[in-house]
């Protein structure tokens, strides 16, 4: 009881201190450390000037350490600093306040965007699909400008095998098995790669999705395309019809957009309150399924 007297009688609102000192005991300026470290510099100059700045600079530097230990021990000198009234902190007036905290069950308080996804699945169907659009579109223009279906075939061989690309004209017309087998092969992986891309990165872009998904996003990676078969390989850049290969490329970004936005979307577990992220069966805290009614 006498402490929480003691307690009270020295402290106010909020922890202040309610003190009726006039001063405040702070320790006393001193410029030995000052001096010391001066000492330290001659010392590391003297390494390279002359030994007599390092004797010079070892003097102070006892001297000061003399000096700062008398300023400490054996009695520690004290400077008083008054105390002005008038700057004295208001005290804090505590206010009772309660927090309000979110209760189980309440959707939306974690909510981050996106919200839903669409599953992998999806990307590589969509994938598949845009893929066939773009290989048909390809095939018909070496059709109707090269008069040969395995023309652009040979071409997309060229990545590839580096070889096809020094080819002539008249044997890019003609049938590879082996240049097949690798356009085939190195088709459909990135086909199905870029359209799993593609289901991740759309529930990003709610508005406007087919927009980024079939014009965008092609434009974007012909640009990239053209500009480093420029410098890795100009010769296989000078063979390609870009024009058409942007529009194989819008082809196949409509085409996969539209089959994975197609698909259905899966919530999130940041959607789920603590209940239903523990698979806890809490009644009264998780609403009711028909599992649990059974």
């Amino acid at each position: 009881m006498a402490d929480e007297l003691h307690h009270h009688e020295h402290y106010g609102e909020a922890g202040e201190r309610a003190t009726e000192e006039t001063h405040i005991h702070m320790p006393e300026l001193t410029f030995w450390p000052m001096v010391f470290a001066f000492g330290v510099a001659l010392l590391a100059a003297a390494m390279v000037t002359h030994w007599v700045v390092g004797v010079v600079g070892v003097v102070l530097m006892i001297r000061s350490g003399i000096g700062w230990w008398h300023s400490v021990i054996p009695h520690e000198e004290i400077d008083m600093m008054p105390i002005d009234p008038k700057l004295r902190p208001a005290p804090i007036m505590v206010e009772q306040r309660t927090v309000v905290r979110l209760q189980a069950g309440e959707g939306g308080h974690r909510v981050h965007m996106p919200e839903t996804v669409h599953p992998y699945s999806s990307g590589l169907w969509g994938g598949l699909a845009g893929g066939v659009v773009m290989a048909i579109l390809a095939c018909l223009y070496g059709l109707v400008a090269e008069h040969s279906i395995w023309y652009p075939i040979n071409l997309l061989a060229g990545v590839i095998i580096p070889g096809i690309n020094h080819e002539s004209i008249q044997q890019l017309r003609q049938f590879n098995a082996l240049a097949f087998g690798c356009a085939f092969v190195g088709h459909g992986i990135l086909s199905i790669l870029v359209g799993i891309v593609y289901a991740v990165a759309l529930p990003m872009f709610p508005r406007r999705a087919t927009l980024w998904a079939g014009i965008v996003v092609p434009l974007f990676w012909s640009g990239l395309t053209a500009t480093t078969l420029a410098y890795l390989n100009p010769r296989l850049n000078q063979l390609i019809n870009w024009p058409w290969f942007i529009v194989c490329q819008i082809a196949y970004g409509l085409v996969a957009g539209y089959v994975i936005s197609r698909s259905e979307n899966i919530h999130l577990m940041q959607n789920y309150d603590l209940a239903q992220r523990a698979f806890m069966n809490a009644p009264g805290v998780r609403p009711e399924n028909e599992d649990d009614r059974r």
